[in-house]
């Protein structure tokens, strides 16, 4: 799903991803284990083509929207939000997120742009609900969520395989009445 929306908040902005944000650096980030510790891509190489080929297929699907995040200050891509996959006969759409910058971690970003893609799902895709999951072991993922009024409605036991052993999942939602009131 194409949209030429931007979306602008204090330290980032939002911008539907282009090729040209396919770079090796963004090849580097789906490369390194402690970015990727908690992005389903860890699981194959990633480089140039896979990632070419992710951004044409989100770029030409008409169920998601993929944002690049970028910074205010001097136009970097740090990482990426997802919006996706939208189902349109419910109303709800998933999102997912990932910051590959390290030195923009722990700088409320990924709380920043989870507020700007939401703000955005209810107010201009008219969405009745929001959904994300996080790795129980992802802290700052899950915060960002609850710091932006979703709720936490299921834990999902040993649902994934990380480090050799089983991990539960939260999952999170948030209603688009519940978020008129934040």
């Amino acid at each position: 799903m194409i949209t030429e929306k931007e979306l602008h908040g204090e330290m980032i902005s939002l911008r539907q991803i282009e090729m040209e944000d396919c770079t090796s650096l963004y090849v580097e980030w789906l490369n390194d284990p402690e970015v990727n510790r908690y992005l389903e891509t860890r699981w194959s190489e990633q480089t140039m083509e896979t990632i070419e080929e992710f951004v044409r297929d989100q770029r030409e699907n008409n169920h998601s929207i993929l944002f690049a995040i970028i910074t205010n200050e001097d136009g970097r891509h740090i990482g990426n939000i997802k919006i996706g996959p939208i189902n349109r006969h419910h109303n709800h759409a998933d999102i997912s997120y990932f910051i590959g910058d390290k030195k923009m971690w722990n700088k409320s970003v990924a709380t920043e742009a989870i507020r700007l893609v939401t703000r955005f799902c209810f107010m201009d895709l008219k969405l009745h609900r929001v959904e994300a999951g996080a790795y129980t072991a992802a802290v700052g993922s899950w915060k960002a969520l609850e710091r932006n009024g979703f709720t936490r409605e299921a834990v999902f036991r040993e649902q994934v395989l990380s480090d050799n052993k089983y991990m539960d999942i939260y999952r999170y939602g948030i209603l688009e009445t519940e978020y008129k009131t934040i």
